[in-house]
């Protein structure tokens, strides 16, 4: 097993301060039975979304959530929504899950599925957040975007809630720094494909963060792709340290074709449908 250097060690700057309140909900005793929080099933359904606008307008798509806000609320943070729903993409899919959906994105990938995350948003206190993801009585509780760290107060937020009592998860692109990322979450990191048009914005550094219970993720365009993402996974052995998804571009990749180049393989990944896309389409807020 590649040795992993700690992460989150250090109490993230002003975490104590915004740890849960008395009051907050204790999540633990909710939590699901079965696998721990993990990530294991992503992109799937081959009916092809009207992608062609969206990609074409994303890189004009501004980025406007500033990391600055009000004066009197300097521990919030901005969300575009906050919402319960069953978790798609993980070892936990399928599990009521709440998710925190934080606004502003530098990336602009050619597939991304929630570029309303990019701009917009509103300003939430963390214990306001808390007390909003209290209202669902869930365990599980996924920190995602856009890209959350991209917000400061991320790795506060993320303590926040494991001091409640969540077990707690982080959606991330894998271009900023996790080691601000407290021990208690369970990482989801993309490896971004040339296919993304994002690749040259990979933090390969952060793989030598991840632990046994995180997860890598692929989503795989085309066979460039694919072969592109079996050159990583031996590069870096990523099977060796957590858990590596192969997720089917939606609309992109057809899911039984790369099911059956894994087999042919005999990679050591899983592959990864999005439950959410499966039951709900294209849905917000689910």
């Amino acid at each position: 097993m590649t040795p992993t250097p700690p992460r989150g060690s250090a109490t993230p700057p002003n975490a104590a301060s915004n740890a849960a309140p008395d009051t907050a909900p204790n999540a633990t005793s909710n939590a699901a039975p079965g696998a721990p929080l993990n990530a294991a099933f992503d992109t799937a359904s081959n009916a092809a979304p009207d992608t062609t606008t969206l990609n074409a307008a994303l890189k004009d798509v501004p980025n406007d959530a500033p990391d600055t806000p009000p004066a009197d609320r300097r521990d919030a943070l901005k969300i575009t929504e906050l919402f319960h729903s069953l978790q798609g993409e993980s070892l936990t899919a399928g599990v009521p899950t709440v998710f925190v959906r934080l606004t502003g994105c530098p990336l602009r990938c050619h597939y991304c599925d929630t570029a309303y995350a990019f701009s917009g948003g509103h300003w939430m206190d963390i214990a306001d957040i808390l007390a909003q993801v209290g209202r669902y009585d869930a365990g599980y509780v996924t920190v995602t975007g856009g890209e959350p760290l991209a917000q400061k107060r991320c790795p506060q937020l993320l303590a926040a809630l494991c001091d409640a009592g969540y077990r707690v998860s982080l959606e991330t692109a894998g271009s900023h720094d996790i080691a601000v990322v407290d021990p208690r979450v369970v990482i989801v990191m993309d490896i971004k494909t040339p296919g993304s048009g994002e690749d040259a914005r990979n933090r390969y550094a952060n793989i030598a963060r991840l632990r046994g219970g995180d997860q890598v993720k692929f989503v795989i365009c085309d066979r460039a792709d694919y072969d592109w993402a079996k050159r990583k996974l031996d590069e870096h052995r990523l099977s060796e340290r957590c858990c590596v998804l192969f997720s089917p571009g939606y609309g992109r990749m057809d899911a039984a074709e790369l099911a059956g180049w894994i087999l042919r393989d005999r990679l050591r990944v899983r592959l990864q449908l999005q439950l959410h896309k499966i039951l709900w389409g294209e849905e917000r807020g689910r």
